[in-house]
């Protein structure tokens, strides 16, 4: 059984940070990818971020420069460094893991991937 566990979220104020984790019970962590997508009211599902195997990114085009992803295999642990937030990146956002080794352009698309988290709330005000 799969289970991905988010955590991190809260509210802060426009220009601050925050931190989310995601925790992989039931998985083979370290040879597959990873991503963080959001969702707020009313609005598709986006892509934040992803990360293959070895390391490699990948960046959605609101967040390049402020966010960043990162795993460490030994914790089975995903995370998502956010700064400089604003209002706009106010959502859910959710962890997921992809069943299959996918190339750096795929890794922010949710197509590809088949676990999915609860989510933790991400709330940014001005």
């Amino acid at each position: 059984q799969v289970q991905l566990v988010e955590s991190g979220g809260g509210s802060v104020q426009s220009g601050g940070s925050l931190r989310l984790s995601c925790a992989v019970f039931g998985y083979i962590y370290s040879d597959f990818c990873m991503a963080w997508f959001r969702q707020a009211p009313g609005k598709e599902r986006e892509g934040v971020a992803g990360i293959n195997s070895v390391g490699r990114t990948n960046y959605g085009d609101s967040v390049k420069g402020r966010f960043t992803i990162s795993r460490d295999n030994a914790k089975n642990t995903l995370y998502l460094q956010m700064t400089s937030l604003n209002p706009e990146d106010t959502a859910m956002y959710y962890c997921a893991a992809a069943a299959y080794i996918l190339s750096t352009a795929y890794l922010t698309r949710s197509v590809y991937y088949k676990y999915w988290g609860q989510g933790t709330q991400v709330t940014v005000s001005s």
